[in-house]
């Protein structure tokens, strides 16, 4: 049996709004591996990185992280073998029934994404082990958990699969997830792709889901 580990974070906000502090986009986005090593390297990168001086926090966090932490964060994931997909909607595109909650907006995301990439991730493994950064309070986990698993019920068929939600602080992998997936929003909320091109060999799909919708609903 081989097992595929893949890690999950977002992007991008809930606020379906025309402002200064609402996303224009929000992106779903995994990190695939076969061996979790890649954590305990993250973490040797960590101590090392105490050891120089550097202004590190207890957990690799791409937004409130100093560019020269992130410059060797994206270093490490660019010289492992990891595989990063995305799936990004444009939030003015969304109907007004895919975002009558935040949790039905973020089980609509997840189903598209992984209905689009699982099977390219999934191929040659029996097993899936999917760890999703966790999200709000707990009551409001248990419903974004519930969207995980019954996504995974619709897309993945004849594989054993589990799922669990920790912090990111709790396993090193999901905060290579969140380094990718902040890159990936700064290219194309902001045109910024200076994080981006560091690990561009990593990104193989980008899915833009609404590339072909024309109607704003806001």
């Amino acid at each position: 049996m081989s097992r595929a580990y893949i890690f999950s974070d977002e992007a991008g906000c809930f606020s379906f709004a025309r402002n200064a502090r609402a996303s224009k986009y929000f992106l779903v986005c995994t990190v695939t591996i076969s061996d979790c090593s890649l954590g305990g390297d993250l973490l040797a990168l960590r101590r090392d990185m105490v050891w120089r001086g550097l202004p590190v926090r207890e957990d690799f966090h791409a937004t409130e992280d100093k560019q020269e932490v992130r410059n060797e964060v994206y270093a490490f994931i660019a010289g492992h073998d990891i595989r990063v997909d995305a799936t990004i909607l444009e939030k003015s595109k969304a109907q007004p029934h895919t975002r009558e909650s935040s949790d039905r907006f973020y089980k609509y995301a997840w189903y598209y994404h992984f209905k689009h990439v699982g099977p390219k991730i999934l191929r040659g493994s029996t097993e899936a082990m999917i760890t999703a950064a966790a999200l709000g309070t707990k009551k409001g986990q248990a419903v974004y958990t519930a969207a995980v698993n019954d996504v995974m019920q619709q897309t993945t068929k004849g594989k054993k699969w589990k799922t669990c939600f920790p912090r990111a602080v709790a396993d090193p992998c999901l905060q290579i997830a969140d380094y990718c997936a902040w890159a990936i929003q700064r290219k194309w909320e902001r045109d910024d792709t200076r994080s981006y091109d560091l690990i561009s060999g990593k990104i193989e799909t980008e899915y833009n889901l609404w590339r072909t919708g024309v109607v704003h609903y806001y």
